[in-house]
């Protein structure tokens, strides 16, 4: 059997959901470092509070996609996923703005952070599944479009209820804003909808469509468990490694948890070399290590590309609101008039950047097709990083919205193009858990980036959260570079 081409009516409802998804990481993109700064929390805390969002992508991504690829009943392969990963990420968004310490916002983040995974993680695979190759790389732009008009809608709610429905924009000390709390209550109910409406208005292929020849799973032969076990001794000391030196010398708490995630990582090799020589035909979970091991070699170089990329994004994410309400609004008082606006000009920022992605994704297919998907990832990548160098050397900021249009550009093959040039290259037996491996490697910088971008900022930079941006910029033409090298097995698809 073979997958049928899909009209775009069909293609729209597939990706509808992403709107209401986005809604949500636009809210926590937009507003988490203002929550935590109105709580009380220091410039200089913020990316280590943040991490709660590449932690539990680590863990919940590769995990859904490895049990939605053996998924199959009444709601299909993925629904079930984007189904009860809505609802329960509806719940985390209820509770978020009610959080009234740094420690209670800090656990409403994980628990916003692993169960919007939940729902995401699937909806790339579920493309995948659904289309022949020809039209993936219009399914993952069509996702693009929802993705930035979900962002658009949530980074400008608070702004838009506090100048177009007279919600309060300031608050007391220590209290969130009024147009806040609603704009989370919005996004709750947005996010509902727009996935509800996926799930029913659309169908999956049954298993007998997917590829035959794609095994269930890859055992390991002589060689590859020997590079198995030498790789899982070598994380696991690494990580005690890195944990003692920690602990000798005094170093941040981060720092534990990336010595966790290498010693983990080692010991679930280990614990899978052991289970395969005693016979186990099946790994449960820890074949996610093995898929590691024989991950396609596209998805090797999408991993240095991704490293330097989400680096990059993770730094914006963190440090615009203090940058620009330090530099452009000069002031530090989350409490101030001046602060508030300012905060609320970057969700109007955010809300460009996602605009611009919305739009200039519909393009994209037609300019890979000419020049190729490595090259057109390149070149969206390379306008990103002079948005991040305006962003440096621009002084009013009634004129950031000019960076703000390379930044939309990169955004958009950001959450297009890596996907396209892995769904041609996955095994489909296998396309959700590559597709949970593929996103390792954007979470795994940004827990780096938690790990050093505080002291960086804090010692290196003075504070001044604004250079934190022009390092954004040198990451994401690293990442240019990067895209350059990449050999994309189904280059040239429209």
């Amino acid at each position: 059997m073979t997958k049928v081409r899909l009209s775009l009516f069909q293609i729209w409802n597939m990706c509808c959901g992403l709107f209401g998804v986005q809604i949500v990481w636009g809210l926590q993109n937009g507003n988490t470092s203002r929550i935590f700064q109105t709580l009380g929390a220091d410039v200089n805390e913020l990316a280590i509070l943040w991490i709660a969002a590449p932690a539990t992508g680590l863990l919940v991504q590769p995990i859904i996609g490895h049990f939605s690829d053996k998924t199959w009943g009444p709601l299909g392969r993925r629904r079930p996923y984007l189904l009860y990963g809505s609802i329960l990420t509806a719940a985390a968004l209820f509770l978020m703005p009610h959080a009234t310490t740094v420690w209670s916002a800090s656990v409403m983040l994980w628990l916003l952070s692993a169960s919007i995974n939940v729902a995401m993680e699937p909806f790339r695979a579920f493309v995948a599944d659904s289309l022949p190759e020809e039209q993936r790389t219009t399914g993952f732009a069509m996702q693009v479009f929802f993705i930035g008009t979900g962002a658009v809608f949530a980074s400008a709610l608070p702004w838009v209820l506090t100048h177009g429905f007279g919600v309060s924009g300031v608050a007391a000390p220590g209290v969130l804003p009024q147009s806040v709390r609603v704009a989370f209550y919005v996004g709750g109910v947005g996010l509902l909808i727009a996935v509800l409406w996926t799930v029913f208005t659309t169908r999956e292929n049954p298993p007998e469509m997917i590829d035959a020849e794609a095994p269930t799973h890859v055992p390991s032969t002589a060689e590859g468990a020997a590079v198995l076990l030498k790789s899982g001794v070598l994380w696991t000391i690494g990580g005690l490694v890195v944990g003692a030196l920690a602990a000798l010398g005094h170093w941040g708490r981060e720092i534990y948890l990336l010595a966790a995630v290498s010693s983990g990582f080692g010991v679930a090799q280990l614990m899978a070399i052991w289970l395969r020589r005693r016979g186990h035909v099946s790994l449960g979970v820890l074949e996610i290590v093995e898929d590691i091991l024989h991950m396609p070699k596209v998805l090797r170089q999408l991993a240095v590309v991704q490293f330097f990329t989400w680096f990059g994004l993770f730094a914006m994410w963190i440090y615009t609101t203090p940058a620009v309400t330090t530099r452009h609004y000069h002031t530090t008082d989350p409490s101030s008039v001046a602060y508030n606006q300012g905060a609320d000009w970057v969700g109007i920022l955010f809300a460009g950047y996602n605009g611009v992605a919305a739009l200039v994704a519909l393009l994209l297919p037609f300019l890979a097709a000419r020049i190729g998907r490595p090259a057109c990832h390149a070149f969206c990548l390379a306008l990103g990083a002079l948005g991040f160098v305006g962003f440096v050397q621009i002084d009013d900021p009634k004129l950031l919205w000019l960076p703000i249009v390379g930044i939309g550009c990169a955004w958009a093959s950001i959450m297009s193009a890596p996907y396209a040039m892995l769904s041609c290259a996955a095994p489909p037996r296998k396309m959700g858990v590559y597709m949970g491996i593929h996103n390792l490697f954007l979470v795994i910088p940004q827990l780096i980036a938690a790990t050093v971008l505080g002291p960086v900022v804090g010692r290196l930079f003075k504070g001044e959260a604004i250079l934190a941006l022009g390092l954004a910029a040198a990451a994401f033409a690293l990442a240019a570079v990067s895209a350059l090298a990449i050999r994309d097995t189904g280059d040239r698809q429209p």
